[in-house]
């Protein structure tokens, strides 16, 4: 589905993007794969079927993620995937103003640096960009303002540059995961004294609704292919139903 396409894959050091990564390498795709973790980047690395060019980043750092591109599109390139994230909690009375600094650039800021550098590359191409947004980016959620604000930022970027640049081919979607088994949500702790019947009204309502790194992988890669040629402004959700209602 992707064979011979130069991919672009944050976040690669574990969870969904590492699972990414896998899929796109088994799909055929040239791989760069980039973290702060340079240590997870390895260990992903020895999972893929083909060897990415490893390119550790930090996203805290626009000038690290500009460079993370002139890395990945040394070659040219065909798809962006921008998977890097944090999630912290806590009360929004107390909630620090650097730690929503940090969430806002790390989920938001670091995105648009990255689609912003990624830019001339993908007009030459007609290539694409698949982001994470979140089930917070689509729906409140207490006690994670930070994270929330971030991934609605998300949200409207991924549908203003759909708009933008659909006269040049190309396109703009994003993934809103919902519970994923991943290093970031299971190590994360929520606050004291939360009202947990108001949190958990937003939990997954299937059976067995929480996803698994490789569920969202498969989006990423449906949305990076050809198959989605005609799909420019989505954001779809992949939440066993926790935002149906």
């Amino acid at each position: 589905m992707l064979q011979g396409k130069r991919a672009l894959v944050t976040g690669a050091a574990s969870g969904i993007g590492r699972a990414t990564a896998i899929r796109f390498a088994a799909e055929g795709a040239t791989v760069t794969i980039g973290d702060r973790n340079a240590a997870g980047l390895n260990e992903t690395a020895a999972m893929m079927a083909s060897p990415p060019v490893i390119q550790p980043f930090d996203a805290m750092d626009n000038a690290s993620c500009q460079q993370l591109v002139a890395v990945a599109a040394a070659d040219g390139l065909d798809i962006v995937c921008n998977i890097s994230g944090i999630l912290k909690w806590g009360r929004s009375e107390t909630f620090s103003l650097d730690d929503y600094a940090q969430v806002m650039q790390v989920n938001a800021n670091s995105v648009f640096t990255i689609i912003q550098a990624a830019l001339p590359h993908l007009i030459k191409t007609k290539g694409n960009v698949v982001s994470t947004a979140s089930a917070a980016g689509l729906i409140g959620i207490p006690y994670s303002i930070a994270y929330v604000a971030s991934k609605h930022a998300v949200v409207g970027l991924t549908k203003s540059l759909a708009l933008e640049f659909a006269s040049v081919g190309v396109r703009f979607n994003a993934i809103a995961p919902g519970q994923v088994n991943t290093p970031m949500t299971m190590e994360t702790a929520f606050p004291e004294g939360v009202d947990y019947a108001l949190l958990m009204r937003n939990a997954p309502k299937l059976l067995d609704g929480s996803c698994e790194p490789s569920d969202v992988a498969e989006l990423f890669a449906f949305l990076a292919s050809s198959k989605a040629s005609k799909i420019t402004g989505a954001i779809m959700a992949i939440d066993g139903g926790q935002v149906a209602g």
